[in-house]
């Protein structure tokens, strides 16, 4: 058996890396690209048209690959759980996450019972991303020399399938060291305080000028993440939007009579089991009931890169019924239950691109294996609707499904799931727009929201945040929106978060001695600066720029004070930060600020635009930043202020000034009439290329808020063409 586990290993290991393409194959691939042409508009952005859906899915692969091939690698050697063959041993951790819920030899016999239809799709996504690799002998990959049907299987992740990155990697790296001799290295990266999630808005007739139906699209995400594309064939298809890279498509966005627009979801869907275990011999076994049953286990075998040389580490995984051993609390063992129905998640994923109506959409949403997103949808019927989730199992209300519950009672079983029509969602509500900024749905729509006490808690636990706070007061306050209204609604200033905060500052310098010869000589004007600003962002705010900085203190110290494992959503912590500090410490704290910004920028009356800067250098994953490079001011800051534009950014240890990386990347606003109308901008550009025109033609725009035309009809496209191709041509 050890012999067959082996040899399994080795020749998917060998297939993977085979370079050589067969003349049948490269033949077949001319004969497919002949059906196919990619047209690049004045941006870059390539509109791809195919007579079938499998053509435009390998012309979308085949543009993908010329706009960024490394990031369509990266995803999928992520995706395989093949991270430390190319980035060493300190990524093992991560491959060993990926492969408990998925390896190659499970996606291989669900892609072999995919039906006819998926099939397809599967095998136009590796011939079109091979054909790339066959056209363009001068691109080295870093592992994958031939891109496999099944792919696409492991890489739902990250858009409508499971969701492992809630799987901490800390306690499966403790609990795995503590079962092997061969221990993974201490490498795990710091802990990033940006929120995480996105924006969407639905605008009914009533509210609209036009009488049409609006969506915007906003997803936050770290930069460069998703690309920007139009598909088309001849079977129906024809979406626009946002890609994730080597995803074959549209995550975010629309086609001609609906739009699509997905929030992380606080949607309980994932649960985490504590398992009693106790070990007769040398077989685990673990309490379910009255009984005891075998844990069972597989060999996981990684590889890591040493030098330029590969080893191997083989490890024992555990299961029990519920799922994968993910950690250890006390004397018992944690497992955890998701969506892990890859097929079902990449067939929804597609067909809502295809729908054309609110009622083929909610169709699609039947299929129910959308366990990570909420989503916001408009349609050229007049209509808008919300779904909290869409993957939510039935269970047992008495259990706090918040917390892991007790394994060995057969109470805290999944029941099914609760049909698409039970979860908390919405459809047009009287009020006239919807909004989900990560925050609770029982906001979504005003006074119009659903009834929390119609669902079960674990439905949706999600807490309020300033962007929701901030999204109702700018919907409510416009009855005419138009695209240049919702422009304005979706980057509006205001920073709700200093509604608290600003006014405890200025309370604090009421109890201090001014005197205090420990203070900045400074800090009285600061407080009068601070108490006139009216929380709005802007690149030339002196006030922006103080405030934020002592924030950000008053947070890092905070939270030094709280309990171990004490968490915080947005308002609690502002709340904790204000009760948790003295009147002498927030004052203190305004000082530092002025002396650092003294010395990091001459003068701490530093406009925050020449703080907050927007820079790409080249097309490494992992970027660099140059104070001495060029760079440009962006006014909108991090969403943690309750700004609804996002732009995370921070100094780097060779900066003074801050560098974003995380936030608004695709944005996109639509209207559905008899013809959609729509802009968008995308962070830099659509090129992962240094060197070509379209890597940075968008960052002036992207700074000052200048949306360009989507171009979404042939005859709009053809105006506007740089150039017109067949892939390999």
């Amino acid at each position: 058996m050890r012999l067959i586990i082996v040899w399994c290993f080795l020749f998917i290991t060998n297939l993977m890396s085979a370079q050589p393409f067969t003349s049948a194959e490269i033949t077949r691939w001319k004969q497919q690209a002949q059906r196919i042409t990619i047209t690049r508009d004045n941006y870059g952005v390539p509109h791809i048209v195919g007579k079938t859906d499998a053509d435009a899915v390998f012309g979308m692969l085949y543009a993908q690959c010329e706009d960024d091939f490394p990031r369509v690698e990266e995803n999928y050697i992520v995706a395989m759980g093949r991270l430390a063959e190319v980035a060493g041993e300190a990524a093992l951790i991560q491959d060993l996450r990926a492969r408990l819920f998925l390896d190659t030899a499970q996606v291989i016999a669900i892609y072999q019972k995919s039906p006819a239809w998926m099939k397809k799709l599967l095998d136009a996504f590796a011939d079109g991303a091979n054909y790339y690799l066959q056209t363009h002998p001068d691109v080295k990959p870093r592992l994958i020399k031939r891109f496999q049907p099944w792919m696409p299987l492991l890489f739902s992740e990250g858009s409508i399938g499971g969701n492992i990155s809630v799987v901490s990697l800390a306690p499966l790296k403790t609990f795995y060291n503590q079962h092997h001799s061969n221990s993974f290295i201490d490498y795990f990266p710091k802990k990033n305080w940006e929120p995480v999630g996105s924006n969407g808005f639905a605008i009914a007739p009533a509210k609209s000028a036009s009488g049409n139906a609006l969506l915007l699209i906003n997803p936050h995400t770290s930069f460069y993440f998703r690309s920007e594309l139009q598909m088309t064939s001849q079977e129906g298809l024809n979406a626009y939007g946002a890609v994730t890279w080597g995803q074959f498509f549209i995550y975010q966005g629309f086609n001609e009579t609906c739009g699509w627009m997905h929030t992380s979801s606080g949607a309980d869907a994932v649960d985490e089991y504590l398992e009693t275990v106790e070990k007769r011999d040398t077989t685990y076994f673990y309490k379910y009931g009255k009984e005891w049953r075998p844990v069972q286990s597989k060999k996981i075998k990684l590889a890591y890169k040493i030098g330029d040389t590969l080893q191997t580490k083989t490890f024992t995984a555990y299961f029990t019924h519920h799922g994968p051993v993910i950690g250890a609390k006390d004397n018992q063992w944690i497992t955890v239950r998701m969506m892990n129905e890859p097929l079902d998640a990449l067939s929804q994923s597609y067909l809502r691109t295809k729908a054309t109506d609110y009622q083929s959409f909610n169709k699609v949403m039947d299929i129910r294996t959308n366990s990570s997103n909420n989503t916001v949808f408009a349609d050229s019927k007049g209509n808008i609707a919300y779904w909290h989730g869409n993957f939510m199992p039935k269970r047992n209300p008495a259990f706090n499904w918040n917390l892991p519950v007790d394994g060995t009672d057969p109470a805290t079983e999944w029941n099914g799931l609760h049909a698409a029509s039970e979860i908390v969602q919405l459809l047009n509500p009287a009020i006239g727009w919807i909004q989900n900024c990560n925050s609770t749905p029982f906001t979504a729509a005003g006074p119009d929201s659903p009834n929390k006490n119609k669902y079960p808690n674990y439905m949706a636990p999600d807490k309020e945040n300033f962007r929701g706070i901030h999204a109702v007061q700018v919907l409510s306050r416009e009855n005419k929106f138009d695209l240049d209204r919702l422009i304005a609604a979706a980057y509006d200033s205001y920073l709700p978060a200093f509604d608290d905060l600003m006014p405890a500052l200025v309370q604090a310098y009421q109890y201090v001695n001014v005197a205090d010869t420990s203070y900045h000589v400074s800090v009285p004007e600061a407080i009068v600066l601070l108490s006139k600003w009216d929380r709005r962002f802007s690149a030339s705010s002196v006030p922006t720029t103080l405030a934020i900085y002592w924030a950000e203190k008053l947070y890092q110290l905070a939270r030094s004070r709280a309990a171990a494992g004490q968490e915080f959503d947005q308002q609690s912590l502002n709340t904790f930060a204000i009760d948790i500090t003295t009147v002498q410490e927030k004052i203190a704290l305004l000082s530092e600020i002025l002396t650092e910004l003294t010395r990091d920028f001459g003068t701490w009356k530093t406009p925050w635009g020449n703080v907050n800067r927007f820079q790409r250098l080249n097309g490494a994953i992992q970027p660099v930043f140059d104070d001495a490079a060029p760079s440009l001011p962006i006014a909108f800051p991090s969403a943690a202020w309750g700004s609804l534009a996002s732009f995370g950014a921070r100094a780097y240890p060779n900066t003074k000034k801050r560098y974003g990386t995380y936030g608004n990347s695709f944005v996109a606003v639509v209207e559905f009439g008899k013809r959609v109308k729509a802009r968008s901008i995308t962070v830099g550009g659509a090129s992962g290329d240094p060197t070509s025109k379209h890597f940075t033609d968008q960052a002036s725009r992207y700074a000052e808020v200048r949306f360009k035309e989507v171009l979404f009809y042939p005859e709009d496209v053809k105006k506007n063409a740089e150039r017109t191709y067949q892939p390999g041509k």
